[in-house]
């Protein structure tokens, strides 16, 4: 089992939409069964998966738990969350996920001040810190977990990706997705060293490692790849591309990945590409298949599509089948 969080501290980059995509792809098509972990307060990916009547269950009529039911005993001193928590499937995409709360908010505060304690060997900030570890090792059963998270580079980001193996970066075609990926390498770097410091003091102190049901903890983040998205395109000589205006930050981003990521987060000796693939701007696919909490390749005549779409569902089938399947590769490249 792998942990991948979607990850960029830029907003608006289609995170979500991407990873849901490619979750129900790899589930329907690749037979691996994938869970989806929603940390991110907005709860995007809990509305896009589940059906309205779902949603009400959840959160008005509490039938259901969400994310939050695993940091509120940490809250109150009580470690991690022990009693058996029933997962929710989304109908139409077909996959198992952990519901998001806007309540996990609230943890912010908590990881932050416990992130301090950690950095100095501390038991509790080091459980406090490891608790989507505890989740990740609790569903080992699945092929893939898949962390959203917020657009931040926050306590509640750092503690998921503190629990991940890999990590991917959507990317809009703007000069500020650009500026993130800097921010995002140097944050990556800062973390590394002080978790590592804290493991290292903690078993100084204790004279054993530090271990989540029974298991050694450590960072093992690595970057997987990456995803431009939302860029306009044209056709020139029957090829599809980007037009230009999008076409010059396009052409900038391998440089600064390879640079500011892939030297430092990755195999920079690796022979497959950590371009994942493109997704041009799909138009009325997404919110149709947003309100219809379908992916975008299973949208049908009932959910809105009508004449040419039907041919755009298709190719969104191909480009999302294309990258779904570059991510499997790249990770089992990056063992």
């Amino acid at each position: 089992m792998k942990a991948i969080a979607f990850f960029n501290n830029k907003g608006g980059v289609g995170k979500t939409t991407l990873l849901c995509n490619i979750a129900s792809y790899l589930q329907n098509f690749k037979k691996l069964k994938i869970l989806i972990v929603d940390a991110d307060p907005q709860c995007n990916a809990t509305s896009y998966l589940l059906s309205e009547k779902q949603l009400e269950d959840i959160y008005e009529n509490k039938k259901y738990s969400t994310i939050d039911s695993f940091v509120e005993p940490l809250r109150k001193g009580k470690g991690y969350f022990t009693e058996n928590f029933q997962l929710i499937k989304s109908p139409r995409f077909d996959i198992d996920i952990i519901p998001g709360s806007p309540s996990l908010a609230l943890a912010e505060d908590l990881l932050a001040s416990d992130w301090k304690a950690a950095q100095s060997g501390d038991g509790r900030g080091l459980q406090t810190s490891f608790i989507f570890k505890e989740i990740v090792l609790r569903y080992s059963q699945y092929d893939y977990i898949f962390f959203d998270v917020g657009p931040s580079l926050g306590a509640i980001n750092r503690a998921v990706l503190l629990a991940c193996d890999f990590f991917l970066v959507p990317m809009s075609s703007d000069i500020f997705s650009l500026m993130a990926i800097s921010n995002i390498s140097l944050s990556l770097e800062n973390w590394k060293k002080t978790i590592q410091k804290g493991l290292i003091e903690y078993e100084a102190i204790e004279h054993e490692p530090f271990l989540i049901k029974n298991r050694s903890t450590s960072w093992n983040l690595k970057f997987a790849g990456y995803v431009t998205q939302q860029y306009t395109a044209k056709t020139v000589r029957n090829v599809k591309r980007a037009v230009n205006a999008y076409d010059r930050i396009i052409r900038r981003i391998p440089s600064a990945m390879q640079r500011l990521l892939i030297a430092k987060h990755a195999n920079p000796k690796a022979t497959f590409s950590y371009e994942l693939g493109s997704i041009p701007n799909l138009h009325s696919l997404v919110p149709l298949s947003q309100s219809s909490h379908v992916p975008i390749f299973s949208l049908k005549a009932s959910d809105g599509v009508v004449g040419a779409h039907f041919a755009k569902v298709k190719i969104a089938e191909k480009i999302i089948g294309g990258i779904a399947n570059a991510l499997i590769k790249n990770i089992g490249g990056l063992k």
